[in-house]
């Protein structure tokens, strides 16, 4: 217990109460912005803008051709407080250019392609002006954790979502659909000129370090495909299930049957943001490593025993909270719980540990993996089982991609030169 004690110290000592009491709020929050725009805005509109809205978000990753992810690692592992600036000036300079490229792209393809919905091409065009300032978004976010400065990293993401509370307000009342939509877009915009001095970049800088190379750029490509790959895997159960069963009852069962389970992920999040930095600092430390690991996998296991415990027993009364009707799902939600706590023991630490010693291709074809078995299985499952089935397949999966990033992260780690 010795070691649960000191890592949870340790986490405290970075700011981590912090982080996660601003998770809580920035969550609390966005609900609350989507909630409004609800008030304001025709279902049948906002349905257009929200299908527009999903395109843009398999895109965010590639914001800057990935190179946020390119920082945090690279950024982390220099030790010269100088040599950080240089990568973190070269980031700002070459993913403002990338970010601008994907805009004008995404605006191409929203005027030369026919949508079914109209005015998805407008909204599109109108999305894709947030590329630029959610980069800088997160390069902001990253260069405070790369400082250990977590008390205002958190402090940004509350700003972020005030911002955008009081805009979708103010602009979805004035201007409906439309100024609902460019609430979203202003809101990083608005953030960052707030945040501006933290950016900190050098037009006129030229220097550039050994480390920027070919494998810099493929790191933050990679973490891009495998974050848009993560999206998929979370998102193609309900595409297939609506795809099979031809029933759009099944498909709200299963969206929320699985909106408990997906939400407690945001736990995992929040340790990993606070500790991503210190972790990958400490990478070559074997010592430092394995401790973190265990104190890790033994917090989160009582975690998901206790998480686990309480929805078995009080699953009927939860799932009343929704719809009487949804009692009959009991247990996929149960089995959906139970697949989660393999997120929560495993994939979250070890996929980010993977990241962390370069091999953040190898998280993208685990996904890749895993997105082939989904389809498979699901083609089998859903029409024998309905939703049962896509949450035996999910559950499955989790716990499969949680497995194996264990697995290609010791077997990889081995071969690391380390310090004992």
């Amino acid at each position: 217990m010795k070691l649960l004690t000191n890592y949870i110290q340790q986490f405290l000592s970075r700011a981590g109460s912090y982080v996660l009491v601003a998770t809580i709020i920035s969550r609390l929050l966005s609900f609350f912005a989507s909630w409004i725009a609800l008030q304001f805005i025709d279902n049948k509109e906002l349905g257009v803008i929200l299908f527009a809205w999903n395109i843009i978000t398999f895109l965010i990753p590639f914001i800057g051709f990935g190179l946020p992810q390119s920082l945090i690692r690279y950024g982390a592992l220099l030790t010269n407080t100088n040599d950080k600036k240089i990568v973190s000036n070269y980031v700002v300079k070459n993913g403002t250019f990338v970010s601008f490229f994907l805009s004008l792209l995404v605006t191409a393809f929203s005027l030369l392609f026919s949508f079914e919905f109209e005015k998805t091409d407008i909204y599109l065009t109108v999305f894709s002006l947030s590329f630029i300032p959610l980069f800088w978004f997160e390069v902001i976010k990253i260069k405070l954790r790369l400082e250990h400065n977590n008390k205002t990293f958190s402090l940004v993401e509350v700003v972020y979502n005030l911002i955008l509370v009081l805009l979708v307000l103010m602009l979805s009342y004035l201007y409906k659909e439309l100024g609902y939509v460019w609430a979203i877009v202003l809101t990083p915009t608005l953030t960052s000129f707030v945040f501006f001095n933290r950016l900190q970049f050098n037009l006129k800088q030229t220097k550039k370090l050994k480390i920027i190379n070919r494998e810099f750029w493929k790191y933050g490509f990679f973490g891009g495909l495998s974050n848009v790959a993560t999206l998929l895997l979370f998102s193609i159960d309900i595409l297939l299930i609506g795809n099979l069963l031809k029933n759009s009852e099944a498909v709200t069962a299963f969206k929320y049957v699985s909106l408990i389970p997906f939400s407690i992920l945001f736990l995992p999040r929040v340790f990993i943001a606070t500790d991503f930095v210190s972790f990958t600092e400490n990478i070559n430390n074997k010592k430092y490593i394995f401790d973190y690991i265990k104190s890790y996998v033994l917090l989160f296991t009582l975690i998901s025993i206790c998480y686990f415990s309480f929805f078995y027993f009080f699953a009927d009364e939860t799932l009343l909270l929704f719809d009487k009707g949804f009692t009959k799902y009991k247990l996929s939600f149960l089995i959906l719980n139970f697949g989660v706590c393999g997120i929560l023991i495993l994939r979250g630490l070890f996929g980010n540990l993977l990241s962390s010693i370069g091999l953040v291709k190898i998280n993208y074809y685990i996904t890749l993996v895993a997105l082939v078995i989904n389809y498979t299985s699901n083609q089998l499952l859903i029409p024998k089982y309905g939703i049962k089935g896509a949450a035996i397949t999910s559950a499955t999966l989790m716990w499969f991609t949680g497995v194996m990033s264990a697995f290609t992260f010791f077997y990889f780690y081995k071969r690391i030169r380390t310090t004992s």
